[in-house]
């Protein structure tokens, strides 16, 4: 069984920067795609990030791009989301999701986890992360 678990949300200043991680276990093969996503209140959940576990590729949203990026520790299994220059509006509830890829290619499956986030079905339990001046 394939389980996520997000971790390392918090308090921090505007313009600051933060970590957040991102276990994964139950993965019997790399054919998945792990993505970071957030939901601030009354808002859509948004795709932020994006990485293939079999071939490395990295997805990055535009709204994002610059400032926050996805890296991953195969061995230790856990992924990042690393977020700099820290926004009030970056405020909301951050989660990783994942989804197989197995005989797609890793690009459509990020496309279509970013535009259909309610169709997938493996989250891991959100990190709140409050950035205030």
């Amino acid at each position: 069984e394939v389980q996520l678990q997000a971790s390392g949300g918090g308090l921090v200043r505007t313009g600051g920067s933060l970590r957040l991680s991102c276990a994964t276990s139950g993965f019997t093969s790399d054919d998945y795609a792990v993505a970071w996503f957030r939901q601030a209140p009354g808002k859509r959940r948004e795709g932020l990030a994006a990485i293939s576990l079999r071939d490395g590729q990295i997805f990055t949203s535009e709204s994002v791009k610059g400032r926050f990026s996805i890296s991953n520790e195969n061995d230790k299994h856990l992924l990042y989301l690393i977020m700099n220059n820290l926004k009030d509006e970056d405020t909301a509830i951050y989660y990783c999701a994942a989804e197989t890829t197995a005989m797609r290619d890793s690009a459509i499956t990020v496309g279509a986890m970013f535009r259909r986030p309610d169709l997938i079905t493996l989250w891991g339990q959100g990190t709140q992360v409050t950035v205030s001046s």
